[in-house]
C-alpha cells in the first residue's frame, strides 16, 4: 500500500499521480516479489511496480517513462521461463494483472476479446458451457496470462495440431514505447493486407510495445476425444513410435513424452497416477475430431506402439482418468522440485526424425556434467524441454547447469532445429541466438526493434546477444564519413 509521506524518489512520486494511489509499490520489501520471473537464476530489483487498470493509464505511464528516459517493462503473471520480465536496468515494472476482464465473446464469428491480465484457462472455463474453448494450453495455463502468452508466443501440449499463440491472435491493441496507442486487426479478420504486424508483435517478448487488448480465435469443442498412454522399456522405441505415428498420416491433438527421471518426479509430486518406475519412457497421445474417425485412429496408434516393443499401452476409460493423466503431465516442470532443490528448464526444437540421436546427445551432456537431465517434451512437434537438475547451494553447480543447458541448445541447433519453441529467449538464451543467426541477421532484427523502440527503454537487454567486436567495428565504420 502506498505511503505518500515516505516517497523519496521524484519519479515514483510523479508516477503515483497517474494511477490509483494504492496501485504503486516502491518499498524494497514489496519489490522483492518482482525481482525475477520463472527464471530464478538472475534477480534484479525494479525501481517501482505500477498497476494500471486500463489502456489510458498504461499510455500515461509509458509517456512519462519515455519523456524522462526511465527504463520500463511490462509484466503479466511472472510465469515466463526465460527471464523476459526481469528488471535488469532498475525498470519501472508495469504490471498488467489488474487488466483482467473478458470484454466480449462473439460465438457466431468465433472470437473473444480479453485484457492482457486475463488468465489463459479462465477463457476456456468462461466459454465451455457454450461448447467452445481456447486452444493454446501451456502447462502454466491455470495461472499464466494471455498477454504474457502473446509476448512469448506460448505453445502447449496441443500445439501439434492447433498451433501456438500466434495462430489464434486476430487483433491487438498496443501501447508503443512512446505512449501512442495503435490497433492491429481491428475487424478481427485474418490475413489483412499489408505487413503482418500481428505476427511481428506476437513473440516479440515485450520489446516492441505493451499489449493492452487481445482479440483471440475460439474453437468449437471436438465431437470426440480419446487419450492413449504407452510405456516403453527403451527411449529409442518411444522416440521411433513418435515418428511412426506422424509418418502414418495421423496428426494427434497432442503427443507428449517423458523419460525415466521425469516420471520419477511426477510420480513423487501432486498428481501420481501409478506409472511404472522402471520404464525408460512414456507417450501420452491424444486424438480428437469427429466421432466417426476416432476409433480407427486409436487402433492405428496402438498398432504403431506394439510394433515398437511397447511394454503396455492403454486407452483412457473415462474423462476422469484422462484428466488425471493430463494433470500428471501438466505438473511436470514443478514436479522436479520433488527430486531436486533446483532445476533449469530448457526449450529447444528439433526435426522429429532426429529425436533418438538428440536424446542420446543430451544424455551424454548429463553424464559429462554430472547433473541429471530429465526430459519432458512435446514430442509430436519436436519441442524438447530438457530439465537440468542441480543444487544452487553447491559452489559452481549453477554455472555448470547453465553450461549444460546451453550445450543442449547447441545440440538442437546443430540437428537442424532452434533454441526456443515457446518459452522465448529473454536473458536466458540471448547469447545462444548466435547458434541460429549470424551477426547480419541479428543486426537486421535489432534494426526492427529500433524502429519501434528507438530509445531502447522498453525491456532493454533482452532477446538479442551483446554485440560482438565484429559487429561493433562494423557499426563504427558506418559512422565514418567519406569525402
Amino acid at each position: 500500500m502506498l505511503k505518500k509521506n515516505r516517497i523519496k524518489d521524484l519519479h515514483v512520486k510523479n508516477l503515483s499521480q497517474l494511477v490509483d494511489p494504492h496501485s504503486i509499490l516502491h518499498h524494497k520489501e514489496d519489490l522483492l516479489a518482482y525481482d525475477c520471473d520463472g527464471f530464478t537464476i538472475h534477480r534484479h530489483l525494479p525501481k517501482a511496480v505500477v498497476f494500471p487498470q486500463n489502456t489510458k493509464e498504461v499510455s500515461s505511464i509509458v509517456k512519462y517513462c519515455n519523456e524522462n528516459d526511465l527504463p520500463f517493462l511490462a509484466r503479466g503473471a511472472g510465469t515466463g521461463l526465460s527471464g523476459g520480465a526481469i528488471p535488469l536496468n532498475n525498470e519501472v515494472v508495469i504490471s498488467l494483472v489488474k487488466m483482467k476482464r473478458l470484454l466480449s465473446v462473439d460465438y457466431e464469428n468465433r472470437r473473444a476479446v480479453v485484457e492482457p491480465g486475463f488468465i489463459n484457462l479462465r477463457l476456456t472455463n468462461s466459454i465451455s458451457e457454450k461448447g467452445y474453448y481456447y486452444a493454446p494450453d501451456p502447462s502454466s495455463q491455470y495461472c499464466c496470462t494471455i498477454g504474457g502468452n502473446v509476448a512469448e508466443n506460448a505453445g502447449g501440449a496441443h500445439c501439434l495440431k492447433y498451433g501456438v499463440t500466434t495462430n489464434h491472435i486476430l487483433g491487438l491493441e498496443v501501447v508503443l514505447p512512446n505512449g501512442d496507442v495503435i490497433e492491429l486487426g481491428k475487424q478481427g479478420i485474418p490475413d489483412e493486407p499489408g505487413y503482418d504486424l500481428l505476427g511481428l508483435l506476437t513473440g516479440s517478448e515485450g520489446t516492441l510495445g505493451i499489449v493492452t487488448k487481445i482479440t483471440v480465435r475460439i474453437l468449437k469443442n471436438p465431437e470426440a476425444k480419446q487419450t492413449v498412454l504407452a510405456y516403453f522399456d527403451r527411449v529409442e522405441d518411444g522416440s521411433q513410435a513418435v515418428s511412426d505415428i506422424i509418418s502414418a498420416g495421423i496428426v494427434p491433438a497432442a503427443l507428449e513424452m517423458m523419460d525415466k527421471t521425469a516420471i520419477e518426479g511426477v510420480e513423487a509430486a501432486a498428481f501420481p497416477v501409478g506409472h511404472p518406475r522402471d520404464i525408460e519412457a512414456l507417450l501420452l497421445i491424444e486424438v480428437d475430431g469427429i466421432s466417426a474417425g476416432i476409433k480407427e485412429q486409436i487402433l492405428r496408434i496402438l498398432d504403431v506402439c506394439k510394433k515398437q516393443n511397447v511394454r503396455e499401452v492403454k486407452v483412457a476409460e473415462s474423462e476422469e482418468e484422462r484428466a488425471r493423466w493430463w494433470a500428471n503431465r501438466k505438473t511436470g516442470f514443478g514436479a522436479m522440485g520433488a527430486i531436486s532443490p533446483d532445476y533449469l528448464v530448457q526449450d529447444g526444437v528439433i526435426p522429429r526424425s532426429k529425436l533418438p540421436q538428440v536424446l542420446k546427445q543430451i544424455n551424454k551432456i548429463s553424464e559429462e556434467s554430472g547433473l541429471l537431465i530429465a526430459n519432458i517434451f512435446h514430442a509430436g512437434d519436436g519441442n524438447l524441454h530438457p530439465l537440468v537438475l542441480f543444487d544452487a547451494r553447491k559452489p559452481g553447480e549453477t554455472e555448470k547447469a547453465l553450461d549444460a543447458g546451453s550445450a543442449c541448445l547447441q545440440v538442437c541447433a546443430e540437428a537442424g532445429g532452434t533454441i526456443t519453441g515457446e518459452h522465448g529467449v529473454g536473458i536466458e538464451k540471448k547469447e545462444e541466438m548466435r547458434f541460429v543467426f549470424n551477426e547480419d541477421e541479428i543486426q537486421a532484427q535489432t534494426n526492427i526493434r529500433e524502429v519501434f523502440n528507438p530509445k531502447n527503454l522498453l525491456n532493454a537487454g533482452k532477446l538479442f546477444p551483446s554485440p560482438s567486436r565484429c559487429a561493433e567495428v562494423k557499426k563504427e565504420m558506418k559512422k565514418i564519413e567519406y569525402f
